[in-house]
């Protein structure tokens, strides 16, 4: 058994605000140190084999991190992220017939609508995230739960807030207090609601929280974290395929004229830019992952990120290849085991709608010239930007 010690020089992960660096310094870790201990003794896991042995196995990884990370007990009850089986799979159960296949596929006609009634009111300059890849997927997910029209904007705000947190140490005694502070006003919207389906239920995603006995903290927990990652995912994912896009020329005339390539761009976009960089699990038990032992009640990062650029899963990972032919388990961009995202099929669908109704609408589409710190890029754990500033050419 071996372990493996801090890199002096690394100390700190590059930002997510650097794409670049933080790129060039996963390989460089994927390649000298696949298991990382960091200067919070922090175990990250950056090769694709080894992060996927983690997600799979929550019975040595646990999400319930709630026992070291004092932050994590204030939003812990009813959070699908941080809940082990078998309550996980309760919890789970109870949503989990919305975003079936079926069910989600059940969505397209309303999803096209809302995406066309949006494109409608755009021009030739635009911003992308504020027509486009915010309105949409918040709408569709606001409508699941049962949430009105005029509160989109307060979601936007709160998402923002605490996304932009930065945890460099989640033991940290004064981190709860912060994510309490940050959580508060859209967790007592949130209970608010609850509240209300309990005295007039309809036909929506909170009642069904309530109707499956969930108490108001738990309900209003569980709403967060759909309502959050409802959107998150496809707001992040369309700002970055129209830039990525544009980065490879002749990809967006090529998805013009064969919009079925549409799906498999998704997911290559997905690969290249996760949304999500790295997930947070906890040992239960001394484990061995890349021959370091990790030792119980310690942190453990896998990079979701780093394991989509490994050259040893991927061939030529950094280039951007349309018939690359993955899809599902293949890429963890959206996790894997037990808690592979919940709406990952409802992000895939608005993700191609809308990117089918763009390139119909629009015979060229790029990011304007702007600075990076104009696209205000979230600064940790996100991959994407907050704007994106863009111009097209309208074919009709």
């Amino acid at each position: 058994m071996t372990t493996t010690e801090l890199e002096p020089a690394d100390a700190v992960p590059p930002d997510t605000t650097d794409e670049p660096a933080l790129l060039a310094w996963l390989a460089r870790m994927r390649d000298e140190h696949p298991v990382w201990r960091d200067r919070h003794g922090m175990y990250h896991v950056f090769r694709q084999a080894d992060v996927l042995a983690v997600l799979r196995d929550p019975a040595t990884f646990s999400s319930e991190s709630s026992r070291l990370a004092p932050a994590s007990q204030k939003v812990s009850r009813g959070m699908l992220t941080q809940i082990d089986p078998p309550e996980h799979r309760r919890l789970r159960s109870i949503v989990s017939g919305v975003f079936t296949p079926k069910r989600v596929a059940a969505l397209e006609p309303r999803i096209r609508e809302i995406t066309r009634t949006l494109l409608d009111g755009a021009g030739t300059e635009f911003d992308l995230v504020d027509v486009l890849a915010f309105p949409l997927p918040v709408t569709v997910i606001a409508e699941l739960l049962g949430l009105p029209e005029d509160d989109h904007p307060l979601f936007r705000s709160w998402a923002d807030r605490l996304f932009s947190m930065q945890v460099d140490d989640p033991t940290d005694p004064s981190l709860g207090e912060r994510v309490a502070e940050a959580m508060a006003d859209i967790v007592g919207y949130l209970t608010a609601r609850v509240q209300e389906r309990r005295s007039e239920a309809s036909d929506d995603l909170i009642s069904a929280l309530v109707a499956a006995g969930l108490d108001d903290e738990e309900a209003a927990h569980f709403s967060l974290l759909l309502l959050l990652a409802g959107h998150i995912t496809t707001t992040v994912l369309l700002g970055n395929a129209v830039r990525t896009f544009a980065e490879h020329p002749g990809t967006w005339e090529q998805l013009r004229s064969d919009p079925t390539t549409i799906s498999a761009a998704i997911e290559e976009v997905l690969r290249l830019r996760s949304p999500f960089t790295m997930a947070g699990r906890v040992t239960n038990s001394p484990a061995e992952i890349g021959g370091v032992t990790i030792p119980a009640d310690r942190f453990v990062v896998p990079w979701m990120l780093s394991a989509n650029h490994d050259e040893r899963a991927f061939a030529d990972p950094e280039a951007f290849v349309l018939d690359r032919g993955i899809g599902g388990g293949a890429q963890t961009a959206f996790g894997h085991g037990v808690h592979f995202c919940l709406g990952a099929p409802l992000a895939r669908l608005e993700g191609r709608v809308a990117l089918e109704e763009l390139t119909a609408r629009y015979s060229a589409l790029s990011p304007a010239e702007v600075s990076t710190g104009a696209l205000e890029p979230y600064p940790r754990g996100v991959l994407g930007v907050r704007r994106l500033p863009v111009k097209g050419v309208r074919s009709y």
